[in-house]
């Protein structure tokens, strides 16, 4: 153990200011911006929890509307399809990026098939009430998207 030499650790380099930055890169690049982070409304919350009260609408409906065999597969498999063609097209940070107006029809067939759901479950009400909500709160969430 002798043999191996004594080393200390370093302390790393402090990352360096953007101006800084800008000035060693290439001429004519520009240094990327560090922007904000976008603060929540109430209007995302409100659509995230009617996105949210969709998928358990459909679990709901899954877990009841069919008997043995297939309510386990319903219960899980509906509420499992919405949340995966959320994340890819209607989420925050989707995986596909999509014009707002494609963005706004995905959110309005999940709130469809959770209004459907309840209609067929026989709570109309309901789901004509979770319809009205949703569709106007994703009509003000489109437009402040668009603006």
């Amino acid at each position: 153990m002798s043999e191996l030499p004594h080393v200390r650790p370093e302390r790393p380099a402090e990352p360096a200011p953007a101006a800084a930055a800008s000035v060693a890169s290439a001429p004519g690049a520009s240094a990327p911006q560090a922007s904000a982070p976008e603060r929540l409304s109430a209007l995302d919350l409100l659509s995230f929890l009617c996105t949210l009260f969709a998928v358990a609408s459909l679990a709901i409906w899954g877990f009841t509307a069919w008997e043995f065999p297939w309510n386990i597969v319903f219960g899980i498999a509906a509420p499992l399809a919405t949340l995966i063609v959320w994340g890819l097209f209607a989420s925050p940070r989707a995986v596909v990026r999509v014009h707002p107006f494609v963005r706004g029809l995905v959110e309005l067939l999940i709130y469809l098939s959770a209004t459907i759901a309840w209609w067929s479950a026989g709570q109309a009400w309901i789901g004509l009430g979770f319809a009205v909500v949703a569709v106007t709160v994703g009509v003000l969430a489109g437009r402040r998207r668009l603006s």
